[in-house]
């Protein structure tokens, strides 16, 4: 299993292309051109995420979401039809 797009043994494994390091729950990689990278986002069904990746199938309105599991993600899949809500620099607290 690769995480970032890397291997175990490379120095950055586990780095995502912001520089922060991955996390289930939080980490997503986007196209920059349709969500700037450090921004959150809700999707529905899943919760809040941070745009903090990229990769080189996620082109457009696409979004990449992390997880651990890499038989959870495959069970996971590629979903289709969950609305994403943009949010901005900071993530709404629950005031």
């Amino acid at each position: 299993m690769s995480s970032t797009g890397k291997d175990e043994s490379h120095p950055q494994y586990g780095v995502t292309s912001s520089g922060a390091k991955v996390t289930e729950g939080r980490t997503i990689a986007v196209d920059p051109k349709v969500i700037p990278i450090g921004w959150w986002v809700y999707i529905e069904g899943v919760g809040f995420r941070r745009a903090e990746d990229t990769g080189s199938a996620v082109k457009g309105n696409k979004i990449d979401v992390f997880f651990e599991n890499g038989d959870y993600a495959t069970r996971f899949g590629t979903k289709r039809g969950y609305t994403v809500y943009i949010i901005g620099p900071k993530k709404p607290s629950a005031d």
